[in-house]
């Protein structure tokens, strides 16, 4: 289930849901996966404007995908991967006592990556690429998108709650995918979350995307062949546990991570001993298809839920 607000990040939900034809594309795939030539022949649409239109769902998280041979060819079989949809509608209550940081993402503080790896600015590429020595390339404060193959990088934020941290719930939001030699779209990559030394989960991420577009605010210059744009991933903390998107992610609370720290510390890593280690892509404003850096909003109560 997809639990969404007004944030900026369900836009795109909203958006692939304002459309017959994408409903009707969702019923027909609803109780079995079906090509996307089979779902073109149902609706009397051309295949290329199906296309279109499922890459709009696929954006949304609402079905997903996969290549499957068939008759001597490769065909795209989609399947719907929600069966609800929860939209909180707008709490002044909330919107008031929200505060929220970004952090651009080459200001990181710690790293330890291995190759494929590489960063870019918004106006050319930092040093060469696959050579680790550029992570500490004086430009790199300016990057906004950064990669590689395995290992984390890390960053470090003032926290500005201290020292009287009363918070009900914390959200870290991320546009990130896959590291792939190319472009790859089935290329899973287990992608670990950690706040203060806390584990928070694991996301598989299913592809280094772009193979099928560029990023909508990738710059014109940025090679085709490679990194285009991710997926806007949001994990949310609170008394309850830890969700990715709004789906359950681990047992991990607010009473686990150290809320009250004045620095708050946040890694994302691609472990050796992962299932699938695929790389990690980390898209920051002016690359991608979501035009932000990485977000941390935190949500303040008048009582505090942790210790």
């Amino acid at each position: 289930m997809i639990q969404s607000n007004g944030e900026s990040r369900f836009m795109p939900l909203y958006d692939a849901l304002a459309s017959e034809v994408r409903w009707r594309i969702m019923e027909l795939i609803a109780d079995q996966e079906m090509s996307v030539k089979d779902i073109a022949a149902q609706i009397n649409l051309s295949p290329s404007i199906v296309t279109m239109h499922i890459r709009k769902l696929e954006q949304a998280e609402l079905i997903g995908s996969r290549r499957v041979r068939r008759n001597g060819g490769t065909h795209k079989m989609c399947f719907l991967k929600q069966k609800k949809i929860e939209i909180e509608l707008p709490a002044a209550s909330r919107m008031t006592n929200m505060s929220e940081q970004t952090i651009a993402v080459g200001h990181y503080t710690a790293f330890d990556i291995h190759p494929t790896c590489g960063l870019g600015t918004r106006e050319k590429e930092i040093g060469v690429w696959d050579d680790p020595r550029y992570f500490l390339d004086p430009e790199r404060v300016q990057a906004s998108i950064l990669w590689f193959g395995r290992g984390y990088v890390e960053y470090k934020t003032p926290n500005y709650l201290f020292p009287n941290p009363n918070a009900d719930a914390i959200e870290i939001s991320m546009e990130i995918a896959s590291e792939a030699p190319g472009l790859r779209d089935d290329w899973p990559s287990d992608i670990t979350f950690t706040f203060n030394g806390i584990k928070l989960g694991t996301w598989t991420s299913p592809a280094d995307f772009g193979r099928a577009a560029r990023g909508k605010y990738t710059p014109e210059w940025w090679h085709r062949n490679v990194n285009q744009y991710g997926l806007l991933k949001t994990i949310r903390v609170d008394a309850s546990g830890t969700t990715i998107d709004g789906e359950w992610m681990s047992d991990v609370t607010l009473n686990d991570v150290k809320l009250g720290e004045p620095f708050w510390t946040l890694r994302f890593a691609v472990e050796e001993q992962a299932d699938h280690v695929g790389g990690l892509t980390l898209y920051g404003a002016g690359f991608g298809n979501h035009d932000q850096d990485i977000v941390i909003r935190v949500y303040v109560d008048d009582k505090p839920n942790y210790g």
